[in-house]
Protein backbone atom coordinates (compact mmCIF):
# COMPACT_ATOMS: atom_id res chain seq x y z
CA UNK A 1 0.00 0.00 0.00
CA UNK A 2 0.78 3.20 -0.75
CA UNK A 3 1.62 6.10 1.89
CA UNK A 4 0.11 9.29 0.52
CA UNK A 5 0.92 12.72 2.23
CA UNK A 6 -2.67 13.50 3.29
CA UNK A 7 -2.38 10.25 5.49
CA UNK A 8 1.14 11.04 7.12
CA UNK A 9 -0.34 14.42 8.17
CA UNK A 10 -3.56 12.49 9.43
CA UNK A 11 -1.82 10.24 11.42
CA UNK A 12 0.52 12.38 13.19
CA UNK A 13 -2.85 14.27 14.08
CA UNK A 14 -4.15 11.16 15.74
CA UNK A 15 -1.17 10.34 17.59
CA UNK A 16 -0.69 14.12 18.57
CA UNK A 17 2.61 13.56 17.08
CA UNK A 18 4.61 16.59 15.74
CA UNK A 19 6.99 16.27 12.85
CA UNK A 20 9.74 16.11 15.71
CA UNK A 21 8.44 13.67 16.83
CA UNK A 22 7.83 11.49 13.65
CA UNK A 23 11.64 12.21 13.07
CA UNK A 24 12.75 10.38 16.40
CA UNK A 25 10.77 7.50 15.72
CA UNK A 26 11.71 6.93 12.07
CA UNK A 27 14.67 8.32 11.74
CA UNK A 28 13.59 10.19 8.66
CA UNK A 29 14.71 13.29 8.60
CA UNK A 30 12.46 16.65 9.67
CA UNK A 31 12.72 18.64 6.52
CA UNK A 32 11.91 15.12 4.28
CA UNK A 33 8.64 14.39 6.47
CA UNK A 34 7.68 18.17 5.96
CA UNK A 35 8.41 17.98 1.97
CA UNK A 36 6.85 14.84 1.91
CA UNK A 37 3.56 16.24 3.78
CA UNK A 38 3.29 19.15 1.60
CA UNK A 39 3.94 17.26 -1.57
CA UNK A 40 6.97 18.59 -2.44
CA UNK A 41 8.66 15.19 -2.18
CA UNK A 42 8.58 11.75 -3.03
CA UNK A 43 11.09 9.48 -0.43
CA UNK A 44 12.40 6.66 -1.27
CA UNK A 45 10.22 3.66 -1.29
CA UNK A 46 12.41 2.82 1.90
CA UNK A 47 11.71 5.85 3.76
CA UNK A 48 8.27 5.87 3.35
CA UNK A 49 8.22 2.03 4.93
CA UNK A 50 10.20 3.74 7.70
CA UNK A 51 7.59 6.37 8.32
CA UNK A 52 4.56 3.98 7.91
CA UNK A 53 6.43 1.72 10.17
CA UNK A 54 7.15 4.26 12.86
CA UNK A 55 3.24 5.28 12.75
CA UNK A 56 2.03 2.10 12.90
CA UNK A 57 4.19 0.79 15.86
CA UNK A 58 2.15 3.64 17.39
CA UNK A 59 -1.18 2.41 16.89
CA UNK A 60 -1.98 3.77 13.28
CA UNK A 61 -4.13 1.35 10.92
CA UNK A 62 -3.30 2.76 6.89
CA UNK A 63 -6.46 2.08 5.61
CA UNK A 64 -6.23 1.39 1.52
CA UNK A 65 -8.27 3.39 -1.36
CA UNK A 66 -11.89 1.44 -1.23
CA UNK A 67 -14.09 3.53 -3.10
CA UNK A 68 -13.98 6.00 -0.35
CA UNK A 69 -10.70 7.14 -0.31
CA UNK A 70 -7.83 6.28 1.86
CA UNK A 71 -7.46 7.01 5.34
CA UNK A 72 -5.94 6.03 9.04
CA UNK A 73 -7.47 5.14 11.80
CA UNK A 74 -6.37 4.16 15.49
CA UNK A 75 -6.41 0.35 16.57
CA UNK A 76 -8.67 -0.21 19.19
Amino acid sequence: MELKPEQCRAARALLGWSQDELKEASSVAKKTIADFERGVRSPYDRTLRDIKEALEGAGVEFIPENGGGAGVRLRS
